[in-house]
């Protein structure tokens, strides 16, 4: 295969690793460093046995010892603007290329700090710019209709409605949700222990409705014999194994269908939303930090836009002297 395989799979191991970066990201900077390296092989005509990518990985020559100088690990400055030349022929928008800069910058930076390589050709290329868009957000009417679309007469139906509900009551993400041990719940104090990027644990609160749907997912579980004990998920299929992220995607998929909302809505729509009623509703910027699990507050500054953004709408709906003359 056309591609330095042992190394990008010695970098996906440090990310997982060293950088707790989760098993979904490892695998996109896995993609992203695969068609780079093919795209590097196909410009030199290089066929990287992997005896011969074991021994680049070492930094020397299987055969004479001497120091290896593929042009793979060698990579200049030309050959990275060449491919991101190729990306623009094939019409990658800018945040998927700018995705793709950051996977190289990371990996080169790797390499240049383990002796792989002794240059770093990303120090001399830009990201492009990229317009801001802001987070896509419903309205509070919006939730109530989603959460309201599951019936909650039998297990299933109960579960997805104290998925839907924890969602919104805490802004969790959908690996979060799916990570959820019987443990991490504490039904006394009203919160929930949660393990967010970076193997990062943080507590964040749980809202009465939210609880007390969990809590009506319990008694049905417990009828029907699903084991609840402390390292046991807490959200299950119908075999008892834990619930997969791509399943809550399709179930909220699915909720929006019966209520009749936008498709396009997502589960991290609701987490989007989650914020921006916080902040609309007048909640310190601060906290809104600590319960996304933000790590930069930065971050978490873009919902302030959405906010501002809304109340420029309402003032130039309602104050008599907005419009213009």
């Amino acid at each position: 295969m056309i591609a330095p395989i042992a190394i990008i799979e010695q970098f996906l191991s440090y990310l997982i690793d060293e950088r707790h970066f989760s098993p979904y990201t490892s695998r996109c900077y896995g993609l992203d460093l695969r068609q780079f390296a093919e795209f590097t092989a196909g410009l030199f005509s290089i066929e990287v046995t992997e005896a011969t990518e074991r021994a680049a990985f070492a930094g020397r020559d299987a055969a004479s010892g001497k120091t290896v100088t593929s042009k793979i690990l060698a990579t200049d400055v030309e050959l990275v603007r060449k491919f991101l030349g190729h990306l623009a022929q094939q019409n990658y928008s800018a945040a998927t290329t700018a995705r793709k800069i950051a996977t190289l910058r990371s990996f080169h930076k790797w390499m240049e700090k383990r002796g792989i390589a002794s240059v770093n050709p990303m120090t001399l290329i830009r990201t492009p710019k990229q317009p801001r868009r802001l987070p896509k957000a419903i309205t509070v009417d919006q939730v109530e209709k989603l959460l309201g679309a599951p019936t909650a007469g039998d297990l299933l139906g109960t579960r997805d409605r104290a998925i839907l509900e924890t969602l919104y009551s805490t802004g969790i993400r959908v690996s979060e949700v799916v990570a959820i041990n019987r443990g991490d719940l504490d039904l006394d104090a009203g919160g929930l222990k949660v393990r967010g990027k970076g193997r990062r644990e943080r507590t964040v609160p749980v809202g009465s409705h939210a609880m007390a749907a969990i809590q009506r997912y319990l008694v049905k579980a417990h009828e029907e014999r699903v084991p609840m004990e402390p390292s046991s998920a807490l959200f299950v299929n119908k075999l008892g194994s834990r619930l997969s992220s791509r399943s809550v995607r399709r179930k909220v998929s699915k909720y929006l269908k019966v209520a009749g909302l936008d498709p396009d809505i997502s589960p991290h729509t609701i987490r989007h939303s989650f914020a921006t009623h916080l902040l609309d509703n007048g909640a310190d910027l601060r906290a809104v930090q600590e319960l996304l699990g933000h790590q930069s507050l930065s971050s978490t500054q873009v919902y302030t836009h959405l906010t501002t953004a809304r109340m420029r709408e309402a003032y130039d709906r309602a104050h008599p002297r907005a419009e213009a003359s």
